[in-house]
């Protein structure tokens, strides 16, 4: 189960921000959640990688866009006083996993610093100017790092909104002046969910197949919260509180996978919870959620709105 994307963290620390390992366990070693969600854009004349993670501790959430392809810190386009407060621009590898330059947009969101959630960044990809415009300061929070309403986050290339999130979409066109994606081919998709999840015994993640499907529960639950090496667990998956897969004897069967269906998709199952029985200190399971590909259908029968490359990647880690 090779792990496909890397994941940088929100947050400054003495940590060097530009190894994808060193990035990955800033992100966990505070017990902070964190989930980095990776969408393909229509970007300067090219089909390219925009990672937005999404960070949450006890003090504060952080937001990170990096858009592949760009290059320097970004220049700050909010003006003197305008609220870009504690931003971050660098270089790194930002979310591809190919090598490719990738420049990040890290924001910092404390109570305290009001003026932080409100900003904008221009980078530059391929010689042209893309922006990253955000306004954060009326999102409203569940117990997930991304905000769950009253936000945008817009990315515009070439005079056009190229990636949308959130549901203030009208005062996102109207601050930045630009037109939505005008070709449905040309519209951002997601194409991966990677998240990092804290409990004992019970981790929760939603998720959605396809961009028109429904957002689903998922739910990993175990038995006993004492995973220790010897003791009989049992570990059941469920999607929208249905139990879709269920191991007995986890120490035996601590790595897997299954095929499920969710609303008449094929969705393969993977896990690892070696780690989870066997490490020890801070513990992770692994678990990987991914659409089989559509069976070869006579082109009156495709309809390509019912399949993804969408990947959720979900990393359990046991807290005692």
């Amino acid at each position: 189960m090779q792990d496909l994307f890397s994941v940088p963290s929100c947050f400054s620390s003495g940590e060097k921000q530009h190894l994808p390992d060193a990035t990955a366990s800033a992100a966990t070693r505070s017990g902070q959640s964190a989930v980095t969600l990776v969408y393909r854009a229509e970007i300067a004349g090219q089909s390219r990688l925009v990672t937005v993670t999404w960070c949450r501790n006890l003090l504060t959430h952080g937001m990170q866009v990096s858009i592949e392809g760009s290059a320097g810190g970004g220049k700050d386009k909010t003006g003197v006083g305008g609220g870009g407060g504690r931003e971050h621009g660098g270089n790194g590898q930002g979310g591809g996993g190919d090598g490719k330059s990738c420049s990040a947009c890290k924001v910092e969101m404390q109570p305290w610093h009001f003026w932080r959630k409100y900003g904008a960044k221009q980078f530059q990809v391929d010689g042209r100017a893309v922006d990253v415009v955000w306004d954060l300061r009326a999102a409203r929070f569940s117990d997930e790092p991304e905000p769950a309403s009253d936000y945008y986050v817009a990315v515009v290339s070439d005079e056009e909104v190229v990636l949308l999130l959130g549901n203030q979409k009208k005062e996102a066109f109207r601050r930045t002046g630009s037109r939505p994606s005008l070709s449905l081919q040309d519209a951002a998709q997601l194409v991966c969910k990677k998240e990092h999840v804290f409990s004992k015994k019970r981790f929760l993640t939603r998720a959605r197949f396809h961009d028109k499907g429904k957002l689903h529960d998922i739910s990993i639950e175990c038995s006993t919260g004492n995973l220790a090496a010897g003791m009989d667990v049992d570990m059941a998956i469920k999607i929208d509180g249905c139990v879709t897969v269920l191991v007995k004897h986890l120490q035996w069967k601590f790595r897997g996978n299954d095929c499920i269906s969710i609303n008449k998709m094929k969705v393969q199952v993977y896990w690892d919870a070696h780690d989870w029985l066997f490490g020890t200190g801070l513990r992770q399971a692994l678990f990987i959620f991914k659409p089989e590909a559509p069976p070869l259908l006579p082109a009156s029968h495709f309809d390509a709105d019912e399949f993804s490359d969408f990947c959720l990647f979900l990393y359990a880690w046991k807290v005692e």
